[in-house]
């Protein structure tokens, strides 16, 4: 097989690039003298607006322009879209209007409430500095509950919605009749994303259209959003994705400066560019996570599931961003079961107002917090009920003859053999020497705990996907995509299947993305989604080439039909050597004027989602003298079906991994009592360090998805979906003989060392 087809290491092609600083990033593009753009931002968690005034800043040097709510008015509609659910009776949930620029009230501290453009960004920063800004303050809301102080006058209590699913008197039921019941709350921390290159945008007009630059993660919703909000026909609407440095899920979404920045690039005339400082990022970027949860279970005498009902409370910051009301509903529904075969479940989550930046999807979306939430439900349930973690997992995990085997959620998972995969992570992980090396640890004082999580995860977003393949004037063979890397190796994985499928050389395939103008329709990048949904469109597409191209072959190959192959890349004629590739095939269609051969376009629907599924095993060390809790060991196995690139899978897993660690130990964000971000920079929020991560062994046991046509089951998440529980699962392994029955997240000193201390207070009393 080539080194360069599926299933292959294949290095990436983008790294030579990116590495000699030759990546084409959005603050890299911006056209020639571009103007710069500025946010002045409330410096206040809630208040009503007094006084706004901009006058001075308007005559200071360099302004071409300064905008607030006032000025938007017949120019672009001053409201951000989201999506609302239903509520349990049947009524939505709160919608109130969040204005691009605020009006009248600002309800967390970071919210934009006027744009200055100016010639350089000092100049920009400096006009902002003067401008007046007096307010009423008003009491915050800063708890994930329902309750405190009101944020809006028609959300009572706080509340933006109360979504039910399941059987609640059914399940009752259950629970009183269980020979056994366990409960337990859990808090789920809120995080910053904190992407390798913060947001950014530029805006110019182009012969009449407006061309929008930005560092996202699709480039369609954005363009249908944009010719709306600002009255333009959506042909002359251009958005662009260059090279982008994490996304993560923070930039699947529009912001309050994307239409600011197009308005002022129509308005001027002049192109305008937007950079996000670390510190703004943190003030304004979309936040993730973020509930709390009582969770419970019950069993028959045998240990066996027979109920599930978990109640969450999730904060949705004081406005909803795009997708936040699904977030903890509808998509934690998706894998709320996880791996384990029970069918009586009630899942009741209420979402709550509060006076800080909004909440909406972070790598997993959803995913992450269900399955953290049934695996810590389940690692509990078998410390309070005496028995092995492992083995009531094993007595309670769908069984592989059950597949194709339909969830309490709807969801149809189409193969898994949880015990094979489960098996090949305890021998991996080593736990028959989990003894001896928690015996180490204790000779020099430390706690060491052993945790698992066994994840499973839906992919997510569109199940359709285009792809367009055109042989290029100098040899090339042109790929056209509806996704958007964020740096996962797209470029590369992407050159893999088409070279598998049509034998296109690997170094001849150049990959085109992010691009409304060049790509018409695309799903973009989140929920896992890319590799799989655009593969299986690669594919299609290249077969509707191969097809169109058969019986130019047959003329080169001077042979009839139904002696003609197509293998290894080629045709063939059947029995013999002689062969044609797809690259000559082109070259003989362009002399002969058959261009219409040259290009080869399809959208394509993946029928079914995937899901992958593995184990976690963490290890972890606590020095009960500080509190400082150390992931020392880590073991994964995933099953990811059929693997495109062995090698970016690993890396995925790698990366997600982390940031579950960074969730789980070290990150958190923190606001003092008015509603001030008080973990805004690097120096106080603790993102994880190379030193804070143990090695992370990967192992693929990998039984193939049978929901479409490459067997592929997505992997870009699946790191984080199985590190919250499995890190915090050993932090409570370790501490569970020394009387602490519950911790939460982040494990930080303060915290892991606050439990212990209480702990033995307790005893001594």
């Amino acid at each position: 097989m080539s080194k360069f087809g599926i299933s292959q290491s294949a290095l990436r092609k983008e790294d030579v690039r990116l590495l000699k600083g030759e990546g084409r990033y959005v603050d890299d593009i911006t056209p020639e003298g571009a103007l710069f753009a500025a946010f002045f931002r409330s410096p206040v968690a809630h208040g009503t607006i007094s006084e706004l005034d901009v006058a001075d800043a308007r005559e200071a040097d360099g302004v071409h322009l300064v905008l607030t709510a006032a000025d938007l008015d017949g120019k672009l509609e001053n409201a951000m879209d989201f999506d609302v659910i239903q509520n349990r009776d049947g009524t939505k949930g709160a919608a109130p209007r969040r204005p691009i620029l605020a009006e009248a009230r600002v309800r967390f501290a970071g919210e934009p409430l006027a744009m200055i453009i100016a010639e350089t960004r000092q100049q920009a920063l400096d006009a902002a500095e003067m401008i007046l800004f007096d307010f009423e303050e008003l009491p915050v809301h800063l708890e994930t509950a329902i309750g405190g102080p009101a944020i809006y006058d028609d959300a009572p209590d706080n509340l933006v919605f109360d979504w039910a699913y399941g059987d609640e008197d059914a399940t009752r039921a259950a629970f009183e009749s269980a020979a056994h019941t366990v409960s337990m709350e859990m808090e789920d921390n809120r995080i910053i994303a904190n992407s390798m290159e913060p947001r950014g945008c530029f805006a110019e007009m182009v012969e009449g259209r407006l061309h929008f630059s930005y560092n996202g993660q699709g480039v369609w919703g954005t363009k249908a959003a944009l010719a709306r909000k600002l009255g333009m026909k959506l042909d002359d609407v251009r958005v662009t994705n260059p090279d982008v440095g994490g996304g993560f899920g923070m930039k699947a979404f529009d912001y309050p400066e994307y239409f600011c920045v197009a308005l002022a690039a129509k308005e001027l005339g002049r192109p305008v560019r937007w950079m996000s400082d670390r510190g703004e990022a943190m003030l304004s970027d979309n936040g993730g996570r973020d509930l709390v949860t009582r969770a419970e279970a019950a069993f028959d005498a045998d240990h066996k599931l027979t109920a599930v009902r978990i109640n969450s409370v999730a904060n949705m910051g004081a406005y909803i961003s795009t997708f936040a009301q699904y977030i903890q509903t509808d998509l934690a529904l998706k894998v709320l079961t996880g791996v384990y075969d029970v069918q009586t479940v009630f899942f009741d989550v209420q979402g709550v107002f509060t006076n800080t930046t909004q909440i909406d999807a972070y790598r997993g979306a959803g995913r992450p917090e269900a399955i953290y939430v049934i695996e810590r439900l389940m690692d509990y349930s078998a410390r309070v009920l005496g028995l092995d973690p492992l083995e009531l997992r094993r007595r309670n995990f769908i069984p592989a003859s059950a597949m194709p085997y339909t969830a309490v959620s709807g969801e149809i998972y189409d193969v898994g053999d949880f015990d094979r995969v489960l098996d090949r992570a305890v021998k991996e992980a080593d736990l028959a020497g989990f003894p001896a090396r928690k015996s180490e640890s204790a000779k020099s004082g430390k706690l060491r705990g052993l945790g698992l999580a066994y994840y499973i995860e839906s992919i997510l977003g569109d199940q359709n996907e285009t792809t367009k393949i055109a042989f290029a004037d100098d040899g090339m063979v042109e790929l056209y995509v509806g996704t958007q890397s964020n740096g996962q190796g797209h470029e590369t994985v992407f050159a893999q299947i088409l070279h598998q499928r049509a034998g296109i050389p690997f170094d001849k395939v150049r990959f085109i993305q992010g691009d409304s103008d060049l790509i018409a329709k695309g799903g973009g990048t989140g929920g896992s989604r890319s590799v799989t949904m655009q593969g299986n469109s690669i594919n299609a597409t290249a077969d509707e080439m191969i097809t169109r191209f058969r019986p130019l072959a047959e003329e080169e190959l001077e042979v009839a039909s139904a002696d003609l192959v197509f293998e290894d890349g080629a045709f063939r004629v059947a029995g013999t050597d002689r062969s044609v590739d797809m690259i000559t095939l082109a070259g003989r269609a362009r002399r002969e004027g058959k261009t219409n051969l040259l290009t080869t376009e399809m959208e394509i629907t993946v029928p079914a989602r995937s899901f992958p599924n593995g184990a976690h095993f963490a290890e972890v060390e606590i020095d009960p003298e500080t509190g400082v809790t150390r992931c020392v060991k880590y073991t994964v196995v995933d099953d990811f079906g059929v693997l495109m690139n062995p090698m970016l899978a690993e890396g995925q897993v790698h990366g997600g991994v982390a940031q579950g660690i960074g969730q789980a130990i070290t990150e958190q964000v923190v606001y003092d009592e008015t509603g001030q971000l008080l973990s805004g920079t690097f120096m106080d929020y603790a993102m994880p360090r190379a030193d804070d991560l143990p090695m992370m062994p990967f192992h693929a046991e990998l039984i193939p998805s049978t929901a479409n046509d490459i067997g592929m089951k997505g992997c870009g998440e699946a790191g984080t979906v199985g590190a919250l529980a499995a890190v915090t699962n050993a932090a409570l392994d370790a501490v569970w003989d020394q009387g602490v029955t519950r911790v939460d997240m982040p494990l930080t000193p303060l915290r892991m060392w606050t439990w212990l201390q209480n702990r033995t207070i307790r005893a001594a009393e």
